[in-house]
This record gives C-alpha cells, structure tokens and sequence, in this order.
C-alpha cells in the first residue's frame, strides 16, 4: 500500500489542475470572443441599417407610392413573429399580395409547393403586379430594417417564423431562437424559395454553430448577387 508522504500530490492531480485551468481559460476567452462579436454585430445592425434608411427614402417613397396608386389599399403589412427567446414582434413588410390575401389561402393550401409548415406558391394569385416585382428583388422586405435598427432583427440571422409555423413542426429546433431573427440567413444564399423547410433549419444552425463577423459580412456581399440574379425568388 503506497503512503502520500507531506508535500506530495496525488498522481495525476498536477495534469488534471493544468487542464482545469485550461479549460476555464479557454471558456473565458471562448465568452469573451462571443462579447466581442455581439457589440460588433449590433453596432454593425445599427450603422448600416441606418444608413439604408435615410439613403433609401427615395425608394421607399417610390414603392409606398406604387403599392397605394394599383388599388389605393395599405402599404405595409404586418405579422407577429417568432423572435429571440421566444418574443414576439411585429414583423413588416411592403404590402405585396392582395389585401384579404389571408384570407383566401385557405382555398390555396393544396397547392402548396413547400415542404414543412410553410406556404409557398410560385405562381401565388393573391400577388399584386407590383408585389412580383418587389418579391422578385426581395424589395418587399426593406421595412425590416426598422426592425434591424431598434433591436427586434439583426441584419443576418436566422428568419423569424409565424407561431403557427412552429407550432406546426414537432420537431423544430428551440437553438434557433436563441440569435435574433435575421433580415438575411443563409438559405437566401443558398436557394431561397428553393431549399427545403429541413434544409432551412439545419442551414441556420450551421450558421448558428459558426457565426462570427467575417461569416456575417461574407453572407452580406452574398446576398446582394442572389437578390441581383432572382435566385429562387418567388
């Protein structure tokens, strides 16, 4: 039987001492790389979603004057969705269907052609001529940065879904509201209308697992040359 004299350590105690405080190392420098990039992400949402704003006017002026000048109806449209933690938010965007279009999906549902909860139509009837044109460009969404600007989005991250949507998806992925919703995810580079729901969510988690500031800004000079090309925009 071994006997530990005084001044002796256990076998083993000295390394596991040193990978303790590696570890604890490691995740302090692992949570404040996260800060880090969280005070430049929002501080990024917040210059570049203004400047948008004010050097966009003209052009929200343009497409308020041409939504309201085809049927004299609202501009805008809203919805609650789905945001960080749960929180719901009014989620905007440029009126691009018909004003009861809500209420004539219902007589459209069999000919959904997306899969998993959503709906999508590539040849919707309850879209306005203006409205194809502004879906088409993804221009119906600008409103949204509004949403980027105060808080409730971020200009990337994972897009926010209706309550029904999640409720609809048993297995949908709780990890995905913890980021704030995103005006750009990665499936708008990826396909857009074209990937599947289950390919979306797994999309987002990637982009989740390894977002960081050059992923963000990379995802940013992607978007516009998919939005340029109408890549499966509908």
């Amino acid at each position: 039987m071994h006997s530990i004299g005084k001044g002796a350590s256990i076998p083993g105690s000295q390394e596991y001492r040193i990978s303790t405080f590696q570890s604890a190392e490691s995740s302090t420098n692992h949570g404040a790389k996260i800060a880090r990039y969280l005070l430049v992400k929002r501080a990024a949402d917040i210059i570049i979603a203004g400047v948008l704003l004010v050097s966009l006017f003209p052009l929200f002026a343009i497409i308020a004057a041409l939504i309201y000048a085809y049927d004299r109806k609202a501009i805008f449209y809203w919805q609650l969705r789905v945001g960080q933690d749960g929180r719901l938010f009014r989620f905007y965007k440029f009126r691009s269907m018909v004003v009861n279009a809500d209420a004539i999906k219902a007589s459209l549902l069999s000919r959904n052609e997306a899969t998993g909860p959503i709906f999508k139509m590539k040849d919707d009837p309850r879209i306005t001529p203006v409205g194809r044109i502004l879906r088409r460009y993804s221009l119906d969404e600008l409103p949204q940065l509004v949403s980027v600007f105060i808080g409730d989005m971020s200009l990337v991250g994972p897009r926010p879904h209706l309550p029904s949507e999640i409720a609809a998806c048993p297995h949908y992925p709780m990890e995905r509201l913890s980021v704030p919703p995103g005006l750009i995810c990665l499936r708008e580079v990826r396909g857009r209308s074209l990937m599947s729901f289950d390919r979306w969510l797994d999309s987002d988690l990637e982009y989740i697992r390894t977002r960081s500031t050059s992923t963000d800004f990379s995802i940013l000079l992607r978007v516009f040359r998919a939005v340029v090309q109408a890549e499966g925009a509908y």
